[in-house]
């Protein structure tokens, strides 16, 4: 076979093995990122150690359970325990989008396991989901990954203010997160988002670098609440 005639075969045997490579899902970790970056989820097949931060959610749980209603999980709003923010996750980002449900040897959470975190994250409904969708991408064992959501809560001090709320409060939500801010002088305005339905105070996200320190986070940001005003229901139980 002459020299001029081979060049077309390597051509389309080069076609042929990036076509493979794409069908197989080893696309570059670029290329994944690039195609995650939508606002909203990104592909499951994204590797935990490939993320750039974290996002901590803290939820105000009369919130949640008002808001609810029947549908609200028991043992959150009707066990009795008075619970005001407590953590809704510990959340691997991106700069854009965020990776979930990954692959992972350990895929659900034992109960000796979810009762050590009752204190943090009040059902367990909550925890299993949140380890299959977020933990799993976090390139952590289930064990430092939980050791890694009680660091981060930790790492955080809520405002004496919204301990234990007695009364419905109405605020204007950038004056709960100007509390956030004078209770942790490291935390930026640019690292912190209060959220919202269209009446109450739903979630305080914070993002946070992979050791924990706290970092900006524009995505985060853009996303906090617009209303002038929200209400935040009292605590429940006692």
């Amino acid at each position: 076979m002459s020299v001029g005639g081979s060049r077309p075969s390597l051509a389309r045997v080069a076609l042929a093995l990036t076509a493979l490579l794409a069908v197989a899902g080893c696309a570059p970790e670029e290329e994944r990122r690039s195609d995650a970056g939508s606002t909203d989820s990104v592909a499951v097949a994204a590797r935990g150690e490939g993320f750039d931060f974290y996002v901590l959610s803290l939820s105000w749980s009369p919130s949640y359970c008002e808001a609810e209603g029947e549908d609200a999980n028991r043992q959150q709003c009707a066990g009795g325990r008075p619970y005001a923010f407590v953590v809704h996750g510990l959340w691997p980002q991106f700069e854009r989008g965020y990776p979930q449900e990954c692959s992972t040897n350990e895929p659900d959470v034992r109960k000796e396991t979810q009762r050590e975190l009752y204190d943090l994250m009040p059902s367990a409904g909550l925890i299993r989901h949140q380890w299959r969708k977020h933990g799993s991408c976090a390139g952590l064992s289930q064990r430092d990954y939980f050791r890694a959501v009680r660091q981060a809560r930790e790492r955080v001090r809520v405002p004496a203010e919204f301990d234990r709320l007695q009364t419905y409060r109405t605020l204007d939500p950038h004056k709960a997160e100007t509390a956030f801010l004078k209770a942790n002088p490291d935390l930026s305005a640019g690292g912190i988002a209060v959220t919202c339905d269209k009446r109450f105070l739903r979630e305080v996200r914070i993002c946070m670098n992979k050791d924990l320190s706290f970092r900006s986070c524009d995505e985060i940001d853009r996303r906090a609440c617009r209303l002038p005003k929200v209400v935040m229901p009292p605590v429940r139980g006692g």
